[in-house]
């Protein structure tokens, strides 16, 4: 075993990455919860796609049948990228729970042994980790900045 750290300091040490593999739980619950939502508001205009499609072949669309259908054209567009976006931050975050966890068992096998080469290793997966949540942050912000557009090609549609 390796005696330049107490066990009391490698547990320390293990819990930087612990805690953010904790704040990257909490990132993904929200992106599941949001793409959710996405997939549902997908599937909701889908139906009412079919239906408006059912409805054509019966008679001609009026004006608002028409600009209503083009609308939602357009949201299932948006929404489809929106899911990508989600899916990016989703790949991300747990990109960077699995550094983090490498990192931990990194810390823990440099304790068990005489591995102070593990040191740079241990330092690339923990700022690999950060470098994913800040990627799945960013795509995360841009996902948001997307939903706010879909609402406002939802709000002109019903104008």
């Amino acid at each position: 075993m390796n005696e330049s750290f107490s066990i009391i300091e490698v547990i320390q040490l293990m819990l930087a990455p612990g805690i953010m593999i904790s704040a990257c739980g909490l990132l993904l619950l929200g992106m599941n919860n949001k793409y959710s939502l996405v997939v549902n508001r997908i599937r909701i205009l889908n139906e009412e796609k079919r239906r408006f499609v059912t409805k054509a072949a019966e008679k001609d669309f009026s004006y608002d049948e028409t600009i209503r259908l083009e609308s939602i054209s357009r949201q299932l567009s948006a929404l489809t990228y929106r899911a990508k976006l989600v899916r990016n931050a989703v790949f991300f975050y747990t990109t960077a729970v699995a550094s983090f966890v490498l990192t931990s068992l990194f810390i823990g096998v440099q304790y068990l042994g005489e591995f102070q080469s593990l040191n740079f290793i241990i330092t690339t997966l923990f700022l690999i980790g950060m470098i994913a949540v800040l990627a799945g942050v960013i795509f995360a912000a841009y996902e948001t900045i997307k939903g706010y557009q879909i609402i406002h090609l939802e709000v002109k549609s019903a104008e």
